[in-house]
């Protein structure tokens, strides 16, 4: 009796073509000549804008936000198109940028207050650096690698299997340490690496997990991960915000002031009152540089799903 094999599932399907179109990005993108690469990449960004997907309107709910609109005008949508473009420009460097040298990596990072990392690391003090979805922070990692600063960070587990792992060797061959996203193991070895006076980077302007805080965030509330000043109070390491943008052909980055544990309060006090003054820089950072801030996805709490019509 023969059997018939199963047909696949299309969530199967779907992440086989997302893992294909990976490794095409990670081969072929990566050696392809820059100029024709980077109108690809441009050209794909207003394909995707015109076609005003549920990302591109969350994008655009997202943006009213900063700019405290009621409703998405003519602004807006001029300003969702810069966004999209600077979005693809950054999966074009994530694919490209194995094959970028240390000077180009060092050399046209144009950024300010960086003293605020060196100097905590050259005492032996740990550092969290916290970040939200601007420019390209795997260039700001690379950057701080060729520095001589190698460092700790998490990445969310993609499916299928094959696509992390992708992702995990990028990032590990850019001199990165990777740990998967989930479980109290990735907290105890971030908070090791701190204690022994190492550097962490981590994403923080959305939630991926339950255990986040509310913020307020632009006027509304937000809800943002507690991780970076949970380990901050834990370990005695410096929290330091760090956004980034794009400058023409250059990277944009600015170290902002370290978010200090305040002196009084019981450990999730001094966690909220951290995690917003983590807000308040980011609140800096993207109202000066709103067309590098990538999120397509829902933040604020009041904020109801986008229709998918």
């Amino acid at each position: 009796m023969s059997v018939r094999p199963r047909a696949p599932r299309p969530a199967e399907v779907r992440d086989e073509v997302m893992d294909a179109a990976y490794a095409f990005g990670w081969t072929v993108v990566r050696k392809m000549p820059e100029r024709a690469a980077r109108a690809a990449f441009a050209a794909l960004a207003d394909r995707t804008w015109q076609r005003h997907g549920p990302g591109v309107r969350q994008l655009e709910r997202n943006l009213c936000r900063v700019l405290g609109k009621d409703a998405v005008d003519d602004e807006v949508r001029v300003l969702s198109k810069k966004v999209l473009r600077s979005y693809f420009r950054y999966w074009l460097e994530v694919f490209r940028l194995p094959e970028y040298d240390r000077d180009r990596i060092v050399g046209r990072m144009r950024i300010t207050g960086q003293e605020k990392i060196f100097a905590n690391l050259g005492s032996g003090r740990g550092v969290v650096l916290a970040l939200p979805h601007m420019g390209n922070y795997e260039h700001a990692g690379a950057w701080l690698v060729h520095q001589g600063h190698p460092f700790t960070t998490v990445a969310e587990r993609l499916k299928p299997e094959s696509l992390f792992d992708r992702f995990v060797a990028f990032r590990e061959s850019l001199g990165m340490e990777v740990l998967a996203h989930k479980g109290a193991s990735a907290y105890g070895r971030m908070a090791q690496r701190l204690r022994a006076g190492g550097a962490v980077c981590l994403v923080v302007d959305r939630d991926l997990t339950d255990s986040g805080v509310d913020v307020e965030f632009f006027g509304a509330t937000a809800r943002m991960p507690a991780v970076s000043a949970a380990l901050a109070v834990q370990t005695g390491a410096a929290l330091i915000p760090v956004t980034l943008w794009y400058e023409g052909d250059d990277w944009g980055a600015r170290v902002h002031e370290e978010v200090r544990v305040p002196g009084t309060g019981g450990r999730q006090e001094k966690i909220q009152a951290m995690t917003q003054e983590l807000a308040r820089a980011f609140e800096e950072g993207i109202a000066a540089h709103p067309e590098d801030w990538h999120m397509l996805q829902r933040v604020w709490v009041d904020d109801p799903p986008v229709s998918r019509r």
